[in-house]
């Protein structure tokens, strides 16, 4: 994988770099290989992934059984599967050969 993310049929795969303790939970820069997320929960037993994953959840506008945490629930280096999100931050590029996804 060249990028920060990349598509499997409908799924978004997304390598995220986290940032736990942050004033406000937003989506930072493309940091190399992941896309740095700045995460407003303390990194205290997966606290900080939860509250993650539930930020992504409203942002991609899909249930939280929706997104997969691959690995790294523990730690800051991320892997997550997003299952056919219905909007795209402007940093997602759009799928393949798709052009109707919502933009933020």
């Amino acid at each position: 994988m060249s990028s920060f993310c990349h598509w499997e049929d409908d799924t978004l795969v997304l390598n995220i770099l986290g940032r736990p303790r942050a004033k406000r939970t937003a989506i930072g820069k493309v940091i190399g290989k992941q896309l740095e997320i700045h995460v407003a929960e303390m990194p205290v037993r997966g606290r900080a992934t939860a509250h993650l994953v539930q930020f992504l959840a409203e942002e991609f506008q899909v249930n939280i059984s929706a997104i997969v945490v691959v690995f790294g629930v523990y730690n800051v280096n991320k892997q997550l599967r997003i299952t056919a999100p219905k909007r795209l931050p402007a940093v997602i590029p759009q799928p393949p050969g798709h052009d109707s996804l919502a933009r933020r």
